[in-house]
This record gives C-alpha cells, structure tokens and sequence, in this order.
C-alpha cells in the first residue's frame, strides 16, 4: 500500500501543477481581444479627426473665396469704401453666401466627399471679413462594441474666417 500512496501524492502534485495551463491560455486571448479593440478606438479617432481637418480645409477655402469675391452690384453701383488706390469693396452676407453656394455647386466634389454637409452661415460681420461655418457627419472607420455608440456619425462643425484685400 506504501507504492498507491506515493503515486496518489505525485498525482495530486501533477493536478495542482496543471491547474494555471488554461488561465495563461484564457489571459492570453482576453489581452488580444482588448488590444484589438484598442486599436478600432484609434482608428476610428483619428479618421474622424482626418474628416474634421478635411472639413476645416474645404471651410478655409470657401472663406477666402468668398472674401475675394467682388459683389458686381457694388462695383457697378461705385459703393466703394475709400477714394484712391486702396479702395475696396464691402462685402455683403449676400454676396458671402452666393459665393459659397456658388463655388459648392461648381465643385461637386466638394460635397460629396462629406456626408450631410450644410452651410451652417455664410455671412459677413463687419463688411471686411468673410465668415463660413460648415457642419457635417463623420462615421467611424471601424465599428465595434466600444465605438458602436457613435456608429450613426459624430456630427463635425468648423468656422473659417477670411479677410478681404484692402488693396
């Protein structure tokens, strides 16, 4: 009987030595999975940071646009806003927004790179500078459990400023 209980020690040694194999196995497949899910948060961060630069891109060129847009009225009107070399034309939240309007519905590629992109406000505030807000949606790049409440789109809005030459 000595020989069965040296055997029966060894096996419960050999069980209690056996006993971390699947927890190594189990935190190894846990750390991936939160790796991996790490990983769709940064991508989809910074893709929709990528979207809101792109947004204020296309906002800075339709100001600047809009601020060296000549409203054609006013000049033929001669409502100028000095005498001499240095004269310039106001601008109007009129003219601003025609322009704007103008300028997206030449380029089309322009809008349809953004999804639901509207002008917010196209508009002057004191006659010399061009003012545009622009709002649009941005989605995730990838979609999992942690960013699954921002699947419908994260909705971007930027403003551009744009001073006319005063000659």
């Amino acid at each position: 009987m000595h020989g069965r209980g040296a055997r029966s020690s060894k096996l419960r040694r050999f069980r209690a030595a056996r006993g971390d194999d699947g927890q190594v196995l189990l935190l190894s497949i846990a750390y991936g999975v939160i790796a991996l899910l790490l990983v769709t948060v940064v991508v989809s961060a910074s893709s929709i940071h990528i979207e809101r630069k792109r947004l204020q891109a296309l906002a800075d060129s339709l100001a600047a646009d809009a601020a060296d847009a000549i409203d054609q009225g006013a000049f033929y009107r001669g409502e100028l806003t000095g005498p001499g070399p240095g004269t310039a034309l106001l601008l109007t939240d009129d003219g601003v927004r025609a322009s704007v309007e103008d300028r997206l519905a030449r380029h089309r590629a322009l809008v349809q790179r953004f999804d639901g992109l509207a002008v917010v406000d196209a508009s002057t505030p004191d006659g010399r500078t061009a003012d545009v807000t622009l709002a649009a949606v941005a989605k995730p790049a990838l979609i999992s459990w942690v960013t699954a409440p921002w699947s419908d789109g994260i909705e971007l809005r930027v403003t551009a400023h744009a001073r006319a030459w005063d000659g």
